[in-house]
């Protein structure tokens, strides 16, 4: 056995002693999202803390917690707070949670975030179903393979599942809610871009830029389970505003587009349990 099989075992025989729950969906909210684990039908809550183990987020306004219960009648692990590479954990920790999540039963993973638009069409606030990645961190399945959650030469073709993707689009016209779409980068943070960083990333393809998601993205698809994300546009980028960018800026845009944006996740969800 890997010794990362290892360490998640322990985990997951933690959670399994403390909680009885299958989820079906997983989700990671971003920044201004936390709350929308509080509004669902909640069974049981799980803080980080309390597995033997495992790595705890670090970042304002995430709570640090496994939150289960129910969208509808959908059974959901939602993670309230998500752990970052630039917070100085091994890549191996970041990912855990997620390879954790499979390991409960979930099929899907649905990770959100807040990013910073490249792409000079978007604007603070709008939606961007994410149909690509670039993953500029290292990945997470350098070192040792665990050969119990996946191969060693994992194919990443369609990182983002298409029919899943179909089900947010589906989604957000049912709500009439404006959905971009476009490709993901992310960099290893904390600081935020400089304008030729910006420039550079536009050259390589991505819309949005952010600190999170692509690596968790990988470890998901590695072990087998699909994939789909949003990001909410909290920002633009450096160099396509000439506003210096805070931490501040990015909760206020996205706490001011969450309404909006749980509504999407409850619909897309509900979409999403129709393809599996």
């Amino acid at each position: 056995m890997s010794k990362i099989y290892e360490r998640l075992e322990k985990c997951y025989e933690c959670f399994k002693s403390k909680i009885s729950f299958t989820p079906e969906i997983a989700l990671i909210l971003g920044s201004g999202l936390g709350g929308y684990a509080d509004e669902i039908r909640i069974e049981a809550t799980l803080d980080y803390s309390e597995i033997e183990g495992f790595p705890t987020s670090t970042v304002a306004g995430h709570k640090g917690r496994f939150v289960f219960g129910y969208i509808d009648d959908i059974p959901v692990v939602i993670m309230q707070g998500r752990v970052h590479y630039y917070e100085g954990y091994p890549m191996e920790d970041v990912v855990l949670p997620t390879r954790l999540m499979k390991l409960m039963g979930a099929k899907v993973l649905f990770v959100t975030n807040a990013a910073g638009g490249v792409n000079y069409s978007f604007e603070c606030g709008d939606f961007m179903l994410i149909n690509d990645q670039i993953c500029m961190a290292p990945s997470p399945l350098i070192g040792e393979n665990a050969d119990e959650l996946g191969v060693r030469f994992p194919d990443m073709s369609e990182i983002y599942n298409k029919q899943l993707r179909n089900a947010v689009k589906k989604a957000a016209r049912t709500l009439d809610i404006p959905l971009r779409e476009g490709v993901y980068i992310q960099l290893t943070g904390p600081n935020y871009e400089s304008p030729s960083e910006v420039r550079m990333v536009r050259i390589l393809g991505a819309d949005a830029v952010g600190m999170s998601t692509a690596c968790e993205a990988i470890a998901a698809r590695h072990c087998g389970m699909k994939v789909v994300g949003i990001s909410c546009i909290s920002n633009l980028a450096c160099g396509v505003s000439s506003k210096p960018l805070s931490h501040a800026e990015v909760q206020e845009t996205a706490d001011r587009v969450a309404p909006l944006f749980k509504q999407l996740i409850t619909e897309s969800v509900r979409n999403i349990s129709k393809e599996l």
